[in-house]
């Protein structure tokens, strides 16, 4: 892995009113931040979300989408055009900052269909107690993205790609809904007696064709947007041997350090003496 000498800088918060234009921003400044001595920025995730130009990025719709296509009632993202995301990546390289991309692959949200399932509802408090009576539940999991019509990958997702969701639009019931016949992975923090599940459709990494496509999609997002590494979102949530062959697998095409660091915020306090 990469040996980072020197700043790096999370150049975003939640609350920001950047008027899509933060990747410009961040181009116009790329000289000043360089002349204060910051080698790398954290960016906020780049791709389409739920909440099309109000989106923080990490209620993820279309990764894919990084502000290319008219999707959530917007082309631009938050935070700009791919365009302008792909020239700001440039401009701060030019500069001698690193670009390292906001990773979010834990869930996805707004779907664009709804399907009829069989789920049990697990405990919010123990996520491995699950009640026994089966019930059926209409869920946002089917992802066809019309407004991308298939560019860059015909994948189309739907509820065999997750394992679970905490919304049953049937009832309008709140609670976590494991579906039939599926698993939480195990490879993950033990707060909640599991806790892979957090938020929105839950991927499930057990699934292959789940692995081949965020595989491809790695491959993609770093041709696409030639970042210089990642930082991974959620990392407590998602399967720990998925994150190890898909950095593994990535470094290996890259043929280079490909820094990533992640996302791992524990509650659990470490007595030292």
């Amino acid at each position: 892995m990469k040996k980072i000498n020197g700043i790096i800088m999370q150049y975003f918060e939640w609350y920001m009113n950047c008027n899509q234009n933060l990747w410009n921003d961040i181009a116009k400044n790329a000289s000043e931040l360089a002349d204060m001595g910051i080698t790398a920025l954290w960016l906020p995730p780049a791709y389409k979300g739920i909440g099309g130009k109000d989106e923080v990025g990490y209620g993820v719709y279309d990764v894919y989408d990084l502000g290319e296509f008219n999707q959530k009632g917007t082309i631009k993202t938050k935070y700009g055009s791919k365009d302008e995301y792909l020239n700001c990546i440039q401009v701060l390289n030019q500069a001698g900052i690193e670009a390292y991309a906001d990773i979010v692959l834990n869930h996805k949200m707004g779907a664009d269909m709804l399907q009829t399932i069989p789920a049990n509802k697990v405990e919010w408090g123990n996520h491995n107690v699950e009640e026994p009576k089966e019930e059926t539940v209409r869920v946002a999991t089917k992802f066809t993205f019309p407004g991308r019509k298939h560019k860059y990958s015909d994948f189309e997702w739907n509820w065999t790609h997750f394992d679970g969701i905490d919304y049953d639009e049937r009832s309008k019931e709140h609670a976590i809904f494991k579906f039939k016949d599926k698993d939480w992975s195990i490879a993950v923090d033990e707060e909640f007696g599991n806790y892979d599940y957090l938020m929105g459709a839950d991927l499930d990494f057990k699934n292959p064709e789940v692995v081949e496509e965020c595989n491809k999609w790695g491959k993609w997002y770093l041709e696409e947007t030639k970042v210089n590494g990642f930082r991974l979102d959620a990392v407590k949530h998602i399967n720990a041997l998925f994150y190890r062959d898909w950095i593994r697998n990535l470094r290996k095409e890259t043929g280079d350090g490909l820094f990533t660091v992640g996302e791992y915020w524990s509650r659990r306090c470490i007595k030292i003496t």
